[in-house]
Order: C-alpha cells, then sequence, then structure tokens
C-alpha cells in the first residue's frame, strides 16, 4: 500500500499524468472547434437551402398571382398546391403560401390541408405581409429545433401575400451526435497511447531524478562523498555534473563556514561590549559572554525570549519598531544602591532590497559617562554666566546714584526701586538655575500672565543702555506703539531677552548698533535681536543652542560666559510653545529671532 501511495507521489506519475492531460486538452480544443465549425455550417448550408428554395417558391407563386387567369383553368389554390409539392416535398418541414387577407392558400402538409381558406394567426406571417422578411431557428413544442422562415411576395411594391416556412433541423443534429461519438471513441485511443508512451519515456528522465533525490538526501545528513551517476549528455546529464560540483562546493562551503563560525565565536567572546542577535521576529538567537554579565543572565535559560523584554522596553517598544531605530536608546538598569546604564545600537541584518532577517544589538557600559554629564549638569546649577547681568545692572544704577543721582528727587527713588527689582531678579534667577536639572526631567515650572511685550523689551533695552554706554553701543528699536500680548512667564522670558541681548554686546564692537525688532505674523509675534559683532560660522550654527558649546572658547570664557545660555533660552521658549533660531554671517552680524504665539485675549481683542 505504501508503494502504491508513493508512485501517485512521484513524478514519473506526475509526467504520465501530464502527457495525458495535454492530449486530453488538445483533443477536447480542436474537438470543440471542429465540431462548433462543422455544426455551423451544416445549418448555414441548410439554410441557405431552404432559404433558396423560399426564394424560388415566391417568384413562381408572384407568377400565379399576377397573371390573368380563364374561368376553364384551375383554381389557384391547386396551382399553389403543386409549386408547393415541387419545391418542398421535404421531410419533416412544411411550407405555406399566405394571401395577402392572412388566407392560407395553401400548405405543403397532406395531413394539414383543413388549414387552407383559414386565417394566419403567425405573428412572423403579420410581419411578413408588412413587407419584412426573416428566418430564424426555434424549438417546437417537443424540443426539436427547427428552422422557421417567412418572406414576403411582392410586386412593384405591392404585397401580394406571404410564404412561412418550417424545416426541421434533426437530420443535422443527428449527425453532429455521430460524429462526436466518433471523436470521442479517437479520442479514448489517443490517450490509451499516451499513457503507454508517456510511461516508457518518463523512466528516462525520472531514473536520474531519483539518484539525485537519494544524493541530497545523503548530503542533508552531512556526507558529501557520495556522486551522483551521469546517464549521458542531455539536459538531464549537465544537470547531474552540475549536482555533482554542488556536492564539492557544498563540501568546501561548510568547511569555510565552519572555520568562519569559529573565528567569529572568538571575536564575540572577547569582546568588550556585549552583542545581542535576533531573528525576524524579535526572538534571541544569540548571545556574548558579555551580553550576559551586563544583563546579568545565562544565555541558555533565555535564548527564544523576546528581546525588548531583556532590554525592559517591551511596555512601550514592540520587536519590529527596532527596526527603525536608528539612534542609540539609553537603558537604565540602576537599582537603590547603584546607578548602571547601558547604550544600545540596533543593527538590521537583511539582504540587499530583501526582507528583515534580523537584528544585532550591542550594549555598551555608559554608567560612568553618564554620571559625569549629570555632575556636570549639576555644576552648571550652581554656577552661571546669567547672573552676571543683574550684578551689572545694580552696579552701574548705584554707581549713578553715588555719581549724585540721589540727590535729584525724581532719578534716586527710581534706581533705588530699580535695584530693588534687580536684586529680587537676581534672587528668582538663582533659584531658577539651581533649579536647571529639573528642565531635563520635564520639571519645569511655568507660572502664565498676560504681559505687553512691547513694554517688556523697551524695559531691558533701556537698561542695557545704561549699562553699555561705556561701550558707545546704540539700541535701535522696532517695536509698534499699541500694547502687544503675550502669556508668558514674565521672569522667565525675560531672562531669555537678557541673555540674548547680553551676548549681542558681548560681541558688538564699539560703536556698534544693536537692533530690536517686532514683527506681527498671522498667529505669532516674531521678536528679532540683531547685532554688529564677528558672527558664527555656518558649521557652527546647528549647535549653538547644546549645552556647553562655544564657537570662541578663549573669548567666551574671558567674557564670562558657560555656554549655557542659548541652551537655557531654547528650553525656555520651547515651554511657551515657541522656538527660537539663529541666522548669521561671519564677521558681519548675528540675529537671533523667538517666535512667540498671541496671548489668548491678544486674539480676541483682534477678533472683535
Amino acid at each position: 500500500m505504501m508503494r502504491i501511495a508513493d508512485f501517485f507521489k512521484s513524478i514519473h506519475f506526475k509526467m504520465i499524468t501530464i502527457f495525458m492531460l495535454l492530449i486530453f486538452i488538445a483533443l477536447q480544443v480542436i474537438g470543440v472547434y471542429f465540431t462548433g465549425e462543422l455544426e455551423s455550417q451544416l445549418e448555414e448550408n441548410h439554410r441557405d437551402m431552404i432559404i433558396e428554395r423560399a426564394d424560388l417558391l415566391e417568384y413562381n407563386v408572384r407568377q400565379e398571382l399576377t397573371r390573368d387567369r380563364d374561368e376553364e383553368e384551375e383554381p389557384l389554390e391547386d396551382d399553389i398546391a403543386d409549386l408547393l409539392q415541387e419545391f418542398f416535398s421535404i421531410d419533416n418541414s412544411e411550407a405555406q403560401v399566405i394571401g395577402p387577407n392572412q388566407q392560407v392558400l395553401g400548405t405543403s402538409d397532406w395531413n394539414e390541408q383543413d388549414i387552407v381558406g383559414q386565417q394566419s394567426t403567425s405573428v412572423r406571417v403579420e410581419r411578413a405581409l408588412l413587407g419584412s422578411s426573416d428566418d430564424k431557428i426555434v424549438k417546437d413544442r417537443t424540443g426539436n429545433r427547427m428552422l422557421v422562415v417567412t418572406q414576403s411576395i411582392e410586386d412593384n411594391g405591392d404585397i401580394l401575400g406571404a410564404i412561412y416556412i418550417e424545416a426541421s433541423m434533426g437530420s443535422i443534429y443527428s449527425e453532429m451526435n455521430e460524429i462526436n461519438s466518433i471523436f470521442f471513441k479517437g479520442a479514448l485511443i489517443a490517450l490509451a497511447i499516451t499513457a503507454v508512451l508517456g510511461i516508457l519515456l518518463s523512466q528516462t528522465i525520472t531514473k536520474p531524478i531519483v539518484d539525485m533525490r537519494k544524493q541530497a538526501k545523503v548530503m542533508r545528513e552531512g556526507d558529501f562523498s557520495r556522486r551522483v551517476r551521469v546517464y549521458g549528455q542531455d539536459e538531464i546529464g549537465q544537470l547531474a555534473e552540475s549536482f555533482n560540483s554542488l556536492t564539492m562546493n557544498l563540501k568546501e562551503a561548510n568547511a569555510m563556514t565552519e572555520g568562519e563560525r569559529k573565528k567569529l565565536s572568538s571575536v564575540l567572546t572577547h569582546m568588550t561590549d556585549g552583542v545581542i542577535a535576533t531573528d525576524e521576529l524579535g526572538r534571541i538567537i544569540l548571545m556574548n559572554k558579555r551580553a550576559e554579565q551586563l544583563l546579568n543572565v545565562n544565555s541558555n535559560r533565555i535564548m527564544g525570549a523576546s528581546l525588548p523584554e531583556m532590554l525592559h522596553l517591551s511596555e512601550t517598544v514592540a520587536p519590529s519598531d527596532l527596526y527603525d531605530y536608528s539612534d542609540s536608546i539609553l537603558l537604565d538598569f540602576s537599582d537603590e544602591n547603584e546607578a548602571f546604564l547601558l547604550e544600545a545600537n540596533f543593527s538590521v541584518i537583511r539582504n540587499e532590497e530583501g526582507p528583515v532577517n534580523g537584528l544585532i544589538t550591542v550594549l555598551h557600559d555608559v554608567t560612568e559617562k553618564e554620571t559625569i554629564e549629570r555632575e556636570r549638569r549639576e555644576f552648571v546649577a550652581n554656577v552661571s554666566h546669567e547672573l552676571r547681568t543683574p550684578l551689572t545692572t545694580m552696579r552701574s544704577y548705584l554707581e549713578a546714584l553715588e555719581d549724585g543721582a540721589m540727590e535729584d528727587e525724581n532719578l534716586g527713588p527710581r534706581f533705588l526701586q530699580v535695584t530693588q527689582n534687580e536684586t529680587e531678579r537676581m534672587i528668582r534667577l538663582v533659584n531658577d538655575l539651581l533649579q536647571l536639572s529639573k528642565m531635563d526631567s520635564d520639571d519645569l515650572k511655568i507660572t502664565f500672565e498676560t504681559v505687553d511685550l512691547g513694554a517688556l523689551l523697551h524695559q531691558i533695552s533701556e537698561r542695557f543702555e545704561m549699562i553699555t554706554k561705556d561701550k558707545n553701543i546704540r539700541f535701535s528699536k522696532d517695536i509698534p506703539i499699541h500694547p502687544i500680548y503675550v502669556d508668558m512667564d514674565k521672569d522667565k522670558m525675560m531672562q531669555v531677552f537678557d541673555n540674548i541681548v547680553s551676548n549681542a554686546v558681548k560681541y558688538s564692537p564699539d560703536g556698534g548698533t544693536i537692533t530690536i525688532q517686532v514683527i506681527a505674523r498671522t498667529k505669532a509675534i516674531d521678536i528679532e535681536i540683531s547685532d554688529e559683532g564677528v558672527g558664527i560660522p555656518k558649521d557652527s550654527q546647528p549647535r549653538v543652542f547644546d549645552r556647553f558649546y562655544r564657537v570662541d572658547k578663549a573669548r567666551a570664557r574671558n567674557l564670562g560666559g558657560t555656554g549655557l545660555g542659548l541652551s537655557i533660552a531654547k528650553e525656555l521658549v520651547e515651554s511657551h510653545d515657541g522656538y527660537i533660531s539663529v541666522d548669521s554671517e561671519w564677521q558681519k552680524g548675528t540675529t537671533v529671532s523667538v517666535t512667540l504665539p498671541y496671548s489668548v485675549h491678544e486674539k480676541a481683542g483682534v477678533s472683535e
């Protein structure tokens, strides 16, 4: 039973089946086309014969209807009956001649002679008496197909009568059935001969293939010593030779792969970075010793586990999401007693323009690096050049008071009020700087109030005009006269503009001009602060908002900068749903643009 089942599954049986199917389909196509065309031709010939006889009958009947008849001659009905017998003495057919008033003048069927003289009720006859001729194959009550022909009898445009013919098509279809029977018997004989030839021919092809199948089974078990017998130099023989060459190549490739595997295993074992490989579903298939140490796991126990779960990312990241990560991910494995941070970099394994086959993850221990960075941020929280501006302002106003402004009844109280305000602002700035580290943890608290932006900018510029009178720096202001209301944390935004103007003052030459311009947009307001200083090189402009980045490090330190001002400004502006940008040209000056959304009250006032 097993051998019989294997035979039906073998290529030997499939080839025989294919040969027989091909012959069967070919015979069917030929048979359908041949019988269809033959049937159409026979129907057409029969129709032409009936129509030709109908034409002859119509001509003779018209002659009888139009000629003058003597009283001694036979009646018209007898002459028509003679014509019908002459032209339509055909088995299983009937022809009728109908007068202009639908009266039957004659019929070729002797059994239907009683209808002569009666009225015809056929719709086709009515159409023929109106001048329409028609021929069509229809089925009678018994299901036999009949050719029905109707033809009008005309003379000089006058309708003299009509001819109605019913001719049986049974003989044609009986003949077609006999032809189909002969064709079917021939097809069976052809299929039997094809089966015998298919068995003989398929053996010459399947025998070498069976031998190659045995060779493939042996190769699957790792034995590459066996060779396939070559029976000839045809395509099958060439395939056998190629199979033997493939066996030798696989033997060499297997040895080379084994050597490369040992080298790769040695490299992975001695790497200082952890390496994890996964399949296309994100399941771990390889892990080196360093990765085991970093993750504190045993590779034998976690094989097949999900990579996101192993990296504690399963709650937010799916395995397929890791394919799109081009940047590294910082993983926090810290506990209460010790900080432990890993940096993970992902690389997709795929063929050229093919599907993803897996993922390589490289783990670095960055605990020390992140600790140093954290300490640096804490240092910045305690030492900031942002304290310089309020201290300088206080000194300038105190000097003015010492120089005699104290005696002035108007200036004295005003200057004292300014110094008091600056002292309070300095205290607030120190508190903000001490909380700088909270910005990284989204713990920054913003207290919004509606502020007239124009008045704020005027206040800042006036204060810096007082500070920079020794450098002879001129301030040019293009600020609308009408109030411009913006929802902001006044202290923090004053810190932003103080920082920007302070930088402009630092890098402006003596006698330079600082321009403060306010541009109203549809949904936001732009504040542009420009100077005529040394400018910023193009390659440095994308990094000016990075913490601790300085274009000219030596000069920035001499001016008291720490490289934090613009980074703090950027975070504060973004916390107000705004954005900040820099546009500069080397040796020609710098423009810092701050965009802030209008106050809701401002929008309502404009709409009203």
